[in-house]
């Protein structure tokens, strides 16, 4: 009845579009990726994805996490004129931002001697995403504030239908320069389709009031947050390149990590759903603790399920992807394991921290867990291989998520005693 409950409610604030939306990027975001291990040799698609690695660490960054800003806060405004008003500052203030990261990291990538070769061309041309993908984010979160969660999940549906369509092509005929090339035009044409469904005048003349020291604070520490929590991800492909000298390696590990690492949309689409919602009724304690007993009730469930799925049928689904991956099955497992201690702790806590405008938390945790992550993985890659980075990422996961739930409950009982 308590699961029950909780979906009804997330599919009354459309949360079925989103869920079909996130499915469907999920699918084709694999479909690329597949695409991609099919035309485009490895060990050139293994240099690719080592340098793209880099940059989807940086992605949350851009615009100096204004993004999540713009969420945070503009759910606290009333009406949509100091909405939209918010939505033009950030859209100035973060492109010119964007424009500043990606120079230096295109200075970075051409003078930095990587270990393998183009890896400083690839990444300088990656980088350009950073600039199409902050404006994609921005439009997704001003449709989130405006309670149209339709719109929201179209952007997401033609973003990775551009994406997928464009990786086929591109990668067909021009293998990995292809792949790099569909990567940037996909979240630039989304950005230039939907941008006018907005109907905001860019020609703000008034500062919103909201701005503040707190309002830029919260929005570095949300980019310094994503980096690392990206960084936590990518972390495992960088140190295995590193240490074991194998781009195929580093392909590998990429691609078993691909379905566990998949099922983290159910979370973040719940996220995508809910975080205005509870945000906006965080004071309320009935509220946001009846929330999080549905939200732990349903991901209990689903854990179990996909655990059990995968522990008996790893074989199976890596044969789906290639069959030279079937020898990684036992790492498969571990990961899957891991990725449960994010479906039933960190998606929510991390999320709940955040709303309570305690982001900063969320950072310090990750910090810690990076220091660990980069720790362990020299001691256990170079005796267990890519299983070695398995059992790290999948402590790390549980770790992360069971310490955020600890802050959050503390903190909240704190500051909201009453």
């Amino acid at each position: 009845m308590l699961i029950k409950k909780y979906i009804q409610n997330f599919l009354s604030r459309s949360g079925g579009h989103i869920f079909l939306a996130t499915f469907f990027s999920r699918l084709f975001s694999f479909l690329a990726s597949w695409f991609a291990i099919q035309f485009v040799p490895n060990k050139e698609l293994g240099v690719v994805l080592f340098a793209y690695n880099i940059i989807l660490f940086l992605i949350p960054f851009a615009g100096l996490g204004l993004h999540q800003s713009l969420i945070r806060y503009g759910a606290l405004l009333k009406t949509a004129e100091e909405k939209n008003n918010l939505f033009s500052y950030v859209f100035k203030k973060g492109f010119l931002i964007s424009i500043c990261i990606v120079s230096v990291t295109i200075v970075f990538a051409l003078l930095f001697p990587f270990q393998f070769n183009k890896t400083g061309i690839y990444l300088a041309f990656l980088s350009l995403v950073l600039i199409p993908d902050f404006i994609m984010q921005i439009i997704k979160i001003q449709f989130r504030l405006q309670h149209n969660n339709k719109l929201f999940s179209y952007v997401d549906i033609f973003h990775s239908t551009i994406l997928v369509v464009f990786v086929l092509l591109l990668s067909f005929f021009y293998q990995e320069n292809g792949y790099v090339i569909a990567i940037i035009i996909a979240p630039l044409i989304t950005s230039l389709v939907f941008f006018k469904r907005l109907k905001i005048n860019l020609s703000f003349k008034i500062k919103p009031t909201i701005i503040n020291l707190s309002f830029w604070k919260y929005g570095f520490y949300s980019g310094l947050t994503s980096v690392v929590s990206n960084l936590l991800l990518v972390i495992d492909i960088l140190l295995i390149g590193y240490l074991l000298k194998d781009p195929e390696l580093v392909t590998s590990y990429k691609y078993i990590a691909i379905i566990p690492l998949s099922i983290l949309f159910l979370p973040r689409m719940f996220m995508a759903t809910d975080f205005v919602a509870f945000t906006e009724k965080i004071s309320n304690k009935k509220y946001i603790f009846n929330y999080t007993k549905s939200y732990m009730a349903l991901f209990t469930v689903v854990s179990l399920f996909f655990f059990s799925f995968f522990y008996f049928f790893a074989e199976t689904t890596l044969s789906l992807i290639d069959e030279s991956l079937i020898r990684y099955s036992s790492s498969f497992i571990i990961l899957s394991f891991g990725v449960c201690g994010v479906l039933i702790f960190r998606g929510l806590f991390g999320n709940l921290l955040s709303s309570i405008g305690k982001i900063e938390i969320n950072y310090y945790i990750n910090s810690i867990a990076i220091i660990i992550n980069i720790a362990s993985n020299y001691y256990l890659i170079p005796i267990y291989g890519i299983k070695g980075a398995a059992i790290t990422s999948a402590f790390l996961m549980w770790f992360t998520g069971i310490f955020s739930a600890i802050w959050f409950l503390y903190l909240y009982q704190k500051n909201y005693a009453n």
